[in-house]
């Protein structure tokens, strides 16, 4: 289990996380949502290393490396230039000490033309060259910040069909979205960010409510003026 304790993190004068706690068990998806600014990203960078100057605990429970055992998918995924995308995905397995394997079987769903330069992918084949460099590792636990982004209707409907069969394996899921509906399909469990602090965290049995009270939680005055327009 990956577990997040008290973690505090700021910049300078400004505190961007207050006090989180958040765990990610093997076998779920968990869920992570907030309006823009909440510290999702920042909770994410401090989770993965990419952010060291914080304050509390981030550790895999069973004392594996956690960078070893975890995958990333950032929001916007950087390409170093000239580089093929079946030359990333070699890059990336090597960067990590994993052996070079065929892409055939994983690039048939995915439909990547993996001889041509990365630069020239649009944003959801970006995306795709991405998400294929992590599912061909086998990690224990994935971290995929806003994955449905970009992506069209039917790769949409193919990514949940993986992360449903990644997590029937046993793989630990955090996941963003700004979607509510593929997120809820998926998760076992969300939490909710408001100004880099946990509100609250939902079980399954509990997200018939969780889009009312993120509506109250984040448009309280609008929702009045709402009332006033529309009554």
């Amino acid at each position: 289990m990956i577990e997040i304790l008290n973690l505090r993190k700021a910049y300078g004068a400004q505190q961007v996380l207050h006090g989180v706690d958040l765990a990610l068990r093997p076998g779920t998806v968990h869920g992570l949502v907030g309006a823009n600014g909440a510290g999702k990203t920042t909770l994410i960078n401090c989770l993965y290393g990419l952010e060291t100057d914080y304050q509390g605990t981030v550790r895999e429970t069973t004392g594996r490396g956690l960078r070893q055992s975890t995958g990333l998918l950032p929001y916007e995924p950087y390409f170093y230039p000239r580089l093929t995308g079946r030359e990333y995905v070699e890059y990336c397995l090597q960067a990590r000490g994993r052996p070079l394997l065929s892409l055939a079987g994983w690039n048939e769903l995915l439909e990547l033309p993996l001889d041509q330069y990365a630069d020239d992918y649009s944003a959801g084949m970006r995306k795709k060259l991405a998400l294929l460099a992590l599912l061909v590792q086998d990690f224990q636990y994935l971290i995929l910040d806003e994955p449905f982004n970009g992506l069209d209707l039917s790769t949409n409907l193919l990514l949940k069909e993986m992360l449903r069969r990644l997590r029937a394996a046993g793989t630990g899921i955090l996941l963003t979205s700004h979607l509510l509906g593929p997120l809820l399909e998926l998760a076992d469990e969300v939490t909710v960010l408001v100004a880099g602090r946990v509100q609250r965290h939902y079980r399954a049995a509990e997200f018939g409510t969780l889009e009312a009270d993120l509506l109250d939680t984040l448009h309280q005055d609008k929702l009045r003026r709402l009332a006033q327009l529309l009554p």
